[in-house]
């Protein structure tokens, strides 16, 4: 499992996990009414130059803008290059 910050633009991968400092539910719940909950797919689109944002895709139509801090929250698995749709 890696972080979000780590994937690979335009790589789709599953959440495995979130992972908020200090338990944090409000960022938790935050990022489930977004759609980033275990078992979803993820794809980072675009990632800004200097610690600023990444652009993701969750599911098949949602597309957000998450902080640095945030994403490295989130553990994925990346699917394989070969189950890509």
């Amino acid at each position: 499992m890696i972080s979000l910050t780590e994937l690979t633009l335009n790589t789709t991968a599953i959440v495995q996990d979130v992972q908020t400092e200090g338990d944090n539910i409000a960022l938790t719940q935050r990022l489930a009414a977004l759609g980033i909950r275990p078992q979803c797919q993820v794809c980072v689109l675009r990632k800004a130059g200097f610690g600023g944002p990444l652009h993701v895709r969750v599911g098949a139509t949602t597309e957000v803008a998450l902080r640095r801090h945030e994403a490295v929250q989130i553990l994925v698995m990346p699917i394989a290059e070969s189950r890509r749709e």
